[in-house]
């Protein structure tokens, strides 16, 4: 019992002297923190992100706050609270928020299954880096994404999703705060942060292979090989060709998407624009009406020329004649008595049938019909009827009656 108690009391004494000893050294070695500091910090949505370029939010408000005592908070940005956490960190600080330039993480790649094809199979752990330390990934591509889903695993919003269909990370930007951990997470830096734009509309080139044209081609359909035609055609002077890949300045690019017309890969990309207004059709030739009518004219005309020979019969007793005119070969039926004689006329454009009666010795019928009608009889007694007929194609037995007639 005595050996126990001892143990007792002996340790007892030692953790007290261990204990004043700590204080003391505590009081001596004390470092004061400026209360702002807190303050800022509790203000901080506490997501110790790293995007801000600080270790956690702790030591983001304590750069604040020694950025103030400097006289500025240019340049500190909490990326997860925007410009509203920033104002209310410089309201608690006493400074002016300096508005920060929104950004968003856009992956620069368009290497999907049908524009990168796979020619290997791998069947690993599926992590870009041990892709990356086993090889070049299952494309040919030395430069584009893995599609490992590390960048996946890094976004603290789920701001990123792999698209199955492509097999390439997309980008939700709703939810984005750009911290930079995907960027950071990325083996390949495919992922950039850039510039959401006025209405959230931006330009990109979306392809990081620094190959040769030729190579680059080969390995994906959608590369960019450096032609410098987009160089070439912005105004702006936005974009540069370097390593045999064109990069776009955010902050010189003023949206015109010219450059985006006449990349021959596709690989520049619009992003948030309304969609284009589609090209109007193409105007019909000034003389498309007038060739269309001398077709239908030349039609007619070919109608019109084929003949048929019209059929004069006339009695032994009563010859008779007729006057006709004929645009196309075609056949009246005409009968009446001496005294009582009609004629009926179908024209071109429809007219009422006009009935036309004279005395023989002064009647002179002509009629020009358009569509073939049955063949022409006449029939009038021979010392009162003078007729003549002339037909366009004119024929043996016609010509022979008309000769009896006026004889």
């Amino acid at each position: 019992m005595n050996v126990i108690l001892i143990a007792v009391i002996v340790l007892g004494v030692v953790g007290l002297v261990a204990s004043v000893m700590l204080f003391a050294a505590s009081k001596k070695f004390a470092v004061k923190e400026d209360e702002r500091i807190g303050r800022v910090a509790s203000l901080l949505p506490q997501a110790n992100c790293g995007g801000c370029g600080y270790p956690g939010c702790a030591g983001f408000a304590s750069a604040c706050v020694k950025a103030a005592d400097e006289g500025s908070l240019e340049g500190k940005l909490c990326p997860v609270g925007g410009s509203a956490v920033m104002e209310k960190v410089a309201g608690v600080l006493g400074m002016t928020a300096v508005a920060g330039v929104p950004k968003v993480a856009v992956v620069r790649c368009n290497g999907s299954c049908v524009n990168r094809p796979r020619v290997v199979d791998y069947d690993g752990v599926r992590s870009c880096r041990v892709q990356l330390l086993s090889g070049t990934g299952e494309t040919a591509c030395a430069f584009g994404c893995l599609g490992g889903g590390d960048c996946v695993g890094a976004c603290q919003f789920g701001a990123l999703h792999i698209n199955p269909e492509t097999g390439l990370p997309e980008v939700d930007e709703e939810k984005c705060t750009a911290c930079g951990a995907c960027f950071k997470a990325c083996p390949r830096r495919v992922i950039e942060l850039r510039p959401k734009g006025p209405k959230g509309r931006r330009m990109a080139v979306l392809c990081v292979n620094r190959d040769k044209g030729a190579v680059a081609n080969k390995v994906c359909k959608a590369s960019c090989i450096g032609c410098g035609k987009c160089q070439k055609t912005c105004p702006f002077e936005a974009i540069t060709v370097a390593n045999n890949l064109a990069y776009i300045d955010p902050e010189k690019c003023k949206l015109c998407r010219k450059c985006e017309e006449v990349c021959p890969k596709g690989s520049i990309h619009s992003f948030n624009f309304p969609p284009r207004k589609p090209k109007p059709a193409a105007t019909p030739a000034a003389g498309a009406a007038t060739v269309a009518a001398a077709d239908k004219a030349k039609a007619v005309e070919k109608v019109q020329g084929q003949s048929v020979a019209a059929d004069v019969s006339a009695k032994s007793a009563a010859p008779v004649g007729a006057k006709a005119v004929e645009t196309k070969p075609q056949a009246a039926e005409v009968s009446a008595p001496v005294a009582e004689k009609k004629a009926e006329v179908k024209v071109e454009k429809p007219q009422a049938a006009a009935e036309v009666s004279a005395p023989v010795a002064e009647k002179k019928a002509e009629a020009k019909v358009e569509k073939p009608q049955a063949a022409e009889k006449v029939a009038a007694p021979v010392a009162e009827k003078k007729a003549e007929v002339k037909v366009e194609k004119p024929q043996a037995a016609a010509e022979a009656e008309v000769k009896e007639v006026k004889k």
